[in-house]
């Protein structure tokens, strides 16, 4: 039935039309976001009684976020061992040494439980803070407030036009697939509808509670969580409310959310982990520095702009062809991507929040966000603003171009 429905249909598929196409193929493999939402709020409301997290010494809410994240470094580094362990080909390790390394591994994983809702309410606490420094609060609480869930996020299913990179749909699947099961979907949804397929691992949602994936990283955790915040706070200005509306909307919607989670995630570090504040962004460094022996976003954008070009011309197997050796060029420098093609750019070059384009190429969208940025006096006032972009012509407008 599906396949005559095709025939019928004609061979072009209206942008419209596709993600319920696409759900033909994931119904029984989506994302349960209602039954996610009320877990995660029940986990919410459980952790109200940490709320007196907030009146312990600084020292101690800076210890107990250390303490967490030393707990997920640890943790996985046992998984790793006892991984290792069973999979040894050299020799069999005793089952004395192997009940060892899981116990080991259990009570890591048990003290990362233990400390990641405390964690979480310190640093809602301290994001929220430093989004009031920024302007971005009313009677110094932000609205909405700072409220997330350290989890494993969906992945997602990306598609992509094979003729040109544009988004046209974004399944939530289910995160623990496997690789081969991702591979078998991703293959089955280009043959039938041929189009450009890809599944990734993402890092945060901003539902709300906001999704943020588990890490060690604490600079990454906080720009991650002031990212999907300000997620939160667009969808009740037009800028959110249309961010699918058209591709520049939601290239204006991600690169402002990674801008604003830039500055806002360092205020955070800068002010209760100054000892974890990374160097400054190559903007800012000094023009004497050097640069990278590999430059992974100008090879990026080198990609992309001359992907662009051949389907312009109308070259997509030549394209894709292309795609495929600059893939293979970029692993052997260290850059392992599973696959690069149509929806790779079409959900990456969306994040453009950094100069020289990447993924983005020559859009010029993700150049007059920053532009925007650069002409604000604070990343506050920059996201007050942009908040009432709701075209792309507006945004134009506002930065003179």
């Amino acid at each position: 039935m599906f396949a005559l429905a095709l025939l019928l249909g004609g061979s072009v598929l209206r942008a419209e039309d596709m993600p319920e196409r696409v759900r033909a193929f994931t119904r029984s493999i989506e994302f349960d976001f209602n039954r996610w939402t009320l877990q995660a709020l029940w986990v919410k409301w459980e952790q109200l009684s940490l709320e007196g997290a907030q009146f312990l010494p600084p020292e101690e809410r800076t210890g107990i976020v250390e303490a967490y994240l030393q707990a997920v470094d640890e943790s996985r580094q046992a998984a790793s061992e006892l991984q290792d362990a069973l999979a040894d080909p050299q020799q069999a390790r005793a089952a004395e040494e192997i009940e060892a390394l899981r116990a080991r591994r259990d009570a890591l994983q048990a003290r990362r439980e233990l400390l990641a809702p405390w964690a979480e309410s310190v640093l809602e606490t301290q994001v929220s803070a430093a989004l009031s420094r920024a302007g971005l609060a009313f009677g110094g609480q932000p609205i909405p407030p700072v409220l997330f869930h350290i989890t494993q996020p969906p992945q997602a299913l990306i598609i992509s036009p094979r003729q040109v990179i544009r988004q046209e749909a974004d399944i939530s699947i289910d995160p623990d697939l496997s690789i081969e099961q991702v591979q078998a979907l991703e293959a089955q949804v280009e043959a039938r509808l041929d189009v450009s397929a890809l599944v990734v691992r993402i890092g945060g949602i901003g539902v709300y509670p906001t999704m943020v994936l588990q890490t060690g990283d604490l600079n990454w955790l906080v720009q991650t969580v002031a990212h999907e915040w300000t997620h939160n706070y667009l969808q009740w200005h037009p800028l959110g409310v249309r961010y699918g509306a058209t591709p520049e909307l939601r290239t204006i919607n991600e690169t402002t959310a990674s801008i604003a989670g830039r500055e806002i995630g360092r205020m955070v570090v800068a002010a209760w982990y100054p000892e974890r504040l990374p160097p400054p962004p190559a903007q800012e460094r000094s023009p004497s520095t050097a640069p990278p022996a590999f430059d992974f976003r100008a090879e990026m954008r080198r990609t992309r702009i001359a992907v662009d070009k051949l389907l312009a011309a109308g070259e997509v197997k030549r394209a894709e062809w292309y795609m495929e050796v600059r893939r293979r060029y970029l692993w052997e420098h260290g850059y392992h991507i599973r696959r690069l093609n149509q929806a790779y750019f079409a959900f990456h070059g969306a994040y453009a929040a950094g100069a020289g384009g990447g993924a983005a190429g020559d859009d010029p969208v993700g150049a007059a966000v920053r532009a925007l940025r650069e002409a604000s006096p604070s990343v506050g006032a920059f996201v007050r603003r942009v908040a009432w972009v709701f075209t792309y012509r507006q945004l134009q407008a506002l930065t003179g171009q």
